[in-house]
């Protein structure tokens, strides 16, 4: 089974991840860790000293990332799974339909910041358009807290 895990620096993936690390998946499972980044716009009237700043700031974030993949790698290799690592510039609902499609992924597996109503619409959802748009399977892995309020309370 060749399973797809979309990563960024958030918890929600995090926890996407330590369920991936935990399932038992079918004996030659490979994983391939994804993470994209997307580049900022840069200001239409930016001066030539501001516009270096955004490339740097690009440069460090995708440093970040290339460490958080390298990082989730390791962990799932300790798990006894082969494994690949990307980490792409792009819209990340783009980079992860795209990999899913080449690597004809069996399974994308995302976490859920588990946004609603003007926060989803103004902020967008990558699990949501991944969901939509793939052709593969998509598992979506909410944070146990995430999964348990109704209404914004906790269930008792």
């Amino acid at each position: 089974m060749k399973i797809l895990i979309a990563l960024d620096a958030s918890p929600h993936s995090e926890h996407a991840l330590q369920f991936v690390s935990r399932m038992r998946w079918p004996a030659g499972s490979r994983v391939i860790v994804v993470s994209a980044l997307q580049p900022m716009a840069r200001a239409a009237a930016a001066g030539p000293d501001l516009g270096a700043l955004p490339a740097q700031v690009l440069d460090d974030q995708r440093r970040q990332l290339e460490e958080l993949v390298s990082n989730a790698e390791s962990e799932l290799r300790e798990s006894g799974f082969a494994t690949e690592g990307r980490t792409e510039v792009g819209d990340p609902r783009a980079v992860l339909l795209a990999f899913a499609q080449s690597e004809r992924a069996d399974l994308i597996v995302v976490g859920s910041h588990g946004r609603t109503g003007i926060a989803k619409l103004m902020l967008g959802s990558v699990s949501s358009h991944v969901v939509t748009h793939a052709s593969c399977s998509v598992l979506v892995v909410k944070h146990a807290a995430a999964a348990n309020k109704t209404g914004g309370r906790r269930q008792t």
